[in-house]
């Protein structure tokens, strides 16, 4: 609906001037001393209104300059003017989305059509108009809980559970994936072997995926929930190190494993692995319990820090590790989260995306995930 009022050319309202007061067009061409020519192509919208000319009209017919200078703006204005509201409405998608983003990772196509733009982002946050909020749960700090998800977030969180909808995977069964946590535990020897991960969740029908996170976001994982509760581990893999891949892929099994946000369709995780003390809500006090105590046994982790502090040789380090069969880079992690020493012993904690993008479907660093 186009609730702008029509817009006339002053040329209309100088015809009205002169009718009202009895004069031709000869006569105000007299008086302001200009060429008859020049009044009847302004009445004709021939020829625009000069700063000159609104001055002349101002001052023979007593309304003054301004009124002849707006009504000259305003009719050029409205001339080009785009009907459709063009770029208002490409405005507003770039206030709420992450556009350009978007469309370099492959998520939208560009379009010169802002019709074929918008129909789009409908799509892709499933939302059947651009003031609706996409659905999403938002579980993070307590400081933080209340606070809407940015539209970087949105994008991320509607990218996971888009690729994960695309995967086929038998029904979920919770006693498989409690079981399935000692296969996962026999993995934490070598960067390598966390190509198996997406493997040892699907058996348990949990669909894994990989989403390259959007720069601007600190979100490390989603537990994503899909049609029949059927369950999605989502990773961003920000941190690409061992020990935060398994500690953020465990606290997402544990979200997983206790319904967390079923009713709501997703928990987001972000900045997990940080030191928050008291400023987490309660299930995310059970999920990074759980997930630190998978990385390295908190009994042994306990014990080890009493007997060795505050001498942190590294041979002791990697003893450790041995002992346990882990990698040194779990026993790493979980000393600098501690001890809050995040520069001990650094070069353990390896990379791993490169063994974990093997086997688990993947969007992002160049790769763009199409159905």
């Amino acid at each position: 609906m186009n609730n702008v009022a029509e817009i006339f050319p002053p040329g209309e309202f100088l015809k009205d001037e002169l009718e009202a007061r009895g004069w031709t067009q000869t006569e105000l061409a007299e008086i302001i001393d200009r060429p008859v020519r020049l009044i009847n192509e302004i009445i004709a919208a021939k020829r625009a209104i000069t700063p000159e000319t609104a001055i002349q009209l101002g001052d023979s017919l007593g309304t003054g300059a301004e009124l002849w200078m707006n009504l000259e703006s305003q009719w050029q204005l409205s001339k080009v003017r785009s009907a459709d509201n063009l770029i208002a409405r490409r405005a507003r998608l770039y206030e709420r989305f992450p556009v350009r983003e978007m469309i370099r990772r492959g998520w939208i196509e560009a379009s010169q059509s802002i019709e074929v733009l918008e129909q789009q982002f409908l799509r892709f946050f499933e939302i059947s108009n651009l003031e609706e909020t996409p659905s999403i749960c938002h579980a993070a700090r307590k400081t933080d809980a209340d606070a809407p998800p940015s539209n970087l977030q949105l994008a991320w969180l509607s990218r996971a559970r888009q690729v994960a909808g695309e995967l086929v995977s038998r029904t979920y069964d919770e006693s498989a994936l409690r079981k399935s946590l000692s296969r996962l535990s026999a993995l934490r020897t070598a960067p390598e072997e966390t190509r198996h991960v997406a493997r040892v969740l699907e058996d348990c029908g949990v669909r894994f995926v990989v989403v390259e996170p959007i720069a601007g976001t600190k979100i490390d994982g989603a537990c994503v929930w899909l049609a029949n509760n059927q369950p999605a581990v989502a990773l961003s893999l920000r941190l690409d190190r061992i020990d935060n891949f398994w500690f953020v892929l465990r606290h997402e099994i544990e979200h997983v494993l206790n319904g967390h946000g079923r009713d709501r369709g997703f928990v987001i995780d972000q900045e997990i692995d940080a030191t928050v003390g008291d400023q987490i809500n309660e299930e995310e006090m059970v999920a990074n319990t759980a997930a630190t105590d998978f990385c390295v046994d908190d009994a042994e982790i306990t014990d080890f820090i009493a007997r060795v502090t505050p001498f942190f040789k590294e041979e002791r380090v990697l003893r450790f590790a041995q002992r346990l069969q882990i990698h040194p880079g779990l026993v790493v992690g979980q000393l600098q989260r501690r001890l809050d020493r995040y520069d001990l012993f650094r070069r353990h904690q390896v990379k791993v995306r490169a063994f974990v993008t093997t086997s688990a479907l993947t969007d992002g660093w160049g790769v763009v995930h199409t159905a």
